[in-house]
């Protein structure tokens, strides 16, 4: 384990994009290098020089780890995990668009990522690069066409990727759409690609147009102090921030795990917002939790962290149903019409309306 440690150290600040760079670096053993070609060829191997150094100054075993580097479990797909698995495909009217709500559409430029998550939702679909111009014109035009629009969510891929440039024109081009009222980029580079965060990627996004910032983060390891560097950069520009994260079994499925990190999302001035449930996407069944687990650790946050730290357990439902509220109901209808209210130390409490 210290050969491979040091191996890592020596070839940084290289990143890792194939799977003879996990061999090389010592992240795999020789003998997972078959099975993990073969989850490669699904999903990708990226691995940014910045993860790979956090990597190696944490756990080869840890929660970052976990979370990029593949492993022989990504080829057991089970019989009720699907290829789409929250349904983008129908409702995606044009290629870059997914219209699943009625004020407000994704749109997908990119499908690349700096980093790609074993536990990854769009694993069927990225990897394939920047739309083409004219379907990325189609997109916008789709936009400009559905008055109802009045949030665009920049995702993917990683919008962030993109260099300024192009990422500005397409800002510039929503900013004049008079109906879109809100622009949200989901982002996982500033902590993982934290030199990407430049002044030129400040003023790409600057528009007149609301921007918010929603950061992938799913553990406290992940912030260190380029990543905090990153987000204040950001905040500190006017961008207001908020974090997604996804309960990932042997990640961050504890409550003091999750605590310790939607405090210090709070402490960088990022609002904890989603904590998905995982979804079933192929090969992805060894990070899911059950839904009784994730209730009862979300139940565990309520009252013990600031309101501030709270986030909404979220079931994304297979088939392109949409999310909803997975957390308990603490509210309880009796049959004379009054209500029993469960406190966070799960004391009952009858109220009357």
């Amino acid at each position: 384990m210290k050969a491979a440690r040091n191996l890592v150290q020596r070839l940084q600040p290289q990143a890792i994009t194939s799977p003879d760079d996990l061999l090389e670096t010592g992240l795999i053993p020789p003998d997972h290098l078959a099975a993990i070609t073969e989850a490669s060829a699904t999903l990708p191997v990226s691995i940014t020089s910045h993860i790979a150094k956090l990597i190696n100054s944490t756990s080869l075993d840890g929660p970052v780890a976990k979370q990029f580097v593949p492993t022989a479990r990504e080829n057991d797909k089970q019989v009720d995990e699907l290829v789409d698995p929250i349904g983008d495909i129908p409702h995606s009217p044009v290629a870059g668009i997914i219209h699943r709500y009625p004020d407000r559409v994704l749109l997908t430029p990119v499908l690349t990522c700096p980093v790609y998550c074993r536990f990854c939702f769009r694993r069927e679909a990225v990897g394939d690069g920047l739309l083409a111009a004219g379907e990325l014109d189609a997109a916008l035009a789709y936009i400009r066409d559905h008055t109802e629009i009045w949030e665009v969510i920049l995702s993917g891929g990683d919008p962030l990727i993109m260099s300024p440039r192009r990422l500005a024109q397409i800002i510039d081009a929503l900013d004049e759409i008079d109906h879109v009222s809100v622009i949200r980029i989901h982002t996982r580079v500033p902590v993982v690609d934290p030199k990407r965060v430049t002044t030129s990627l400040v003023t790409a996004l600057k528009r007149k147009t609301p921007v918010f910032i929603v950061l992938h983060c799913n553990h406290a390891d992940e912030l260190v102090s380029e990543a905090e560097q990153a987000i204040a950069t950001l905040v500190d520009h006017g961008f207001p921030m908020l974090s997604q994260s996804v309960l990932l079994k042997g990640i961050n499925d504890d409550p003091e795990i999750l605590a310790a990190l939607m405090k210090k999302l709070v402490r960088s001035r990022v609002k904890p917002y989603y904590l998905h449930h995982g979804d079933k996407a192929q090969g992805t069944s060894h990070f899911r939790t059950t839904l009784a687990a994730g209730r009862a650790i979300v139940n565990r946050l309520r009252g013990r962290v600031s309101g501030l730290c709270q986030p909404t357990y979220m079931l994304d439902i297979p088939g392109g149903h949409g999310k909803v509220p997975a957390g308990s109901d603490y509210l309880q209808v009796t049959d004379g019409g009054d209500w029993m209210v469960t406190d966070w130390q799960d004391n009952t409490h009858k109220y009357r309306d």
